[in-house]
């Protein structure tokens, strides 16, 4: 008689993880458990954070559409100029005097406003630490078409991406790099937006990276060149260059802020048809990758190491799923966002780790950032 083979540790805790789950969860669902949890004075505070927790799963879209009423009625803006009265902020905002007033206890509520005396109001922290970020006030005003798209969000997981979306529509010149080079609008749209928030993500690589040990550096998808200028601004001995749509880079040629002697040197051209320009040390890819599916991705990888010699080194800046402490941000809203847009997802690093295998990176590291939840950092060697 054949005996059953032994089992090995690790299946060991895998079935000791299990059981220890399903049991929690069938006491955690008790409605019994639960009445005594909140009646139980040693237990209650755990019962009422768990309970707030759970109610903002619940509501938390209510806070959203209270965030994106905040910034585009102009509140948070009109709130950080000093004390206001409701008939100030219904006259200001353009809403009725009832509206106003909900408006300013809803924001109370998640922390933009906060009352100061009987009838006045400022902002409050999350308030203020929007107004110092306009990167993040961008893309609030920009997710109303987000908002609209998940209005079915199982509709759309269904749908596998066959339908198209208003923010695939609008996000042409990611998810469709032949169509953005004819489309004039989505190119400067999509530039913009990144240009607006691309300064807390600069600092975060600055913070974490020292482009100082290199000679040049060329931004990949640079835009408008925000990165390319926060590096020159801290390492100013580093040559710069720029690729990116010819439509793109023409704003370059009339932007007074940069003078004509500093300004990095401008490579028209289209990532997945065109080469990779030569004769730089370190190449940076700042929110690029996590916009394009597997194969796109590989291909830009692919074309960027054979642009590089030896040594040289591509830096990736972006969200990336998976990462401790930023786990919202990179699976549940680049997640349903890139999903929504049709192109793209958040990736772990080791699945970025993986592709720069695949194209022929002799090794990479992830690099700690101050701020994961803002961005990631993985540095490969050619």
């Amino acid at each position: 008689m054949q005996s059953d083979p032994p089992l090995s540790p690790g299946s060991i805790v895998t079935g000791w993880k299990r059981r220890w789950i399903a049991r929690r969860n069938r006491i955690i669902g008790s409605a019994r458990f639960q009445r005594w949890a909140a009646g139980n004075p040693l237990t209650r505070p755990i019962a009422r954070r768990k309970a707030g927790g759970l109610f903002d799963l619940v509501a938390g879209f209510t806070y959203s559409q209270t965030l994106a009423a905040a910034a585009e009625s102009g509140l948070i803006a009109l709130l950080a100029e000093g004390p206001m009265g409701i008939a100030e902020v219904r006259a200001r905002c353009g809403l009725s005097e009832r509206g106003a007033a909900l408006l300013l206890r809803a924001s109370h509520a998640i922390g933009l406003a906060q009352e100061v005396a009987p009838g006045e109001w400022m902002l409050g922290q999350q308030g203020a630490a929007l107004r110092g970020n306009a990167g993040v006030l961008a893309m609030v005003r920009h997710h109303r078409l987000l908002y609209a798209d998940l209005a079915d969000p199982l509709a759309l997981l269904r749908g596998d991406r066959a339908e198209a979306t208003q923010l695939s529509d609008f996000w042409t010149y990611a998810g469709e790099p032949g169509a953005a080079a004819r489309d004039h609008f989505n190119t400067h749209a999509y530039s913009e937006l990144m240009a607006s928030s691309q300064a807390m993500v600069a600092e975060q690589v600055l913070a974490a990276y020292r482009f100082d040990r290199h000679s040049a550096m060329l931004d990949v998808g640079g835009g408008y060149g925000g990165f390319a200028r926060a590096v020159a601004s801290a390492h100013p001995s580093v040559k710069l260059g720029i690729f990116d749509l010819p439509g793109v880079l023409q704003r370059h040629s009339s932007d007074p802020a940069i003078p004509s002697a500093d300004a990095p040197t401008l490579h028209p051209g289209n990532f997945f048809r065109d080469p990779i320009p030569v004769g730089y040390d370190c190449i940076s890819l700042v929110r690029i990758l996590h916009d394009h599916d597997d194969g796109p991705a590989m291909a830009l990888l692919t074309a960027i190491r054979e642009s590089l010699e030896p040594g040289a080194v591509l830096v990736i800046a972006e969200p990336m799923a998976g990462t401790r402490g930023a786990q919202k941000m990179g699976d549940a809203y680049f997640g349903l966002y890139l999903w929504v847009m049709r192109s793209g997802r958040p990736r772990r690093a080791e699945e970025i780790g993986a592709l720069l295998d695949a194209a022929g990176f002799r090794r990479w590291r992830r690099i700690g950032t101050d701020l994961p939840v803002i961005t990631s950092l993985i540095v490969a060697t050619a």
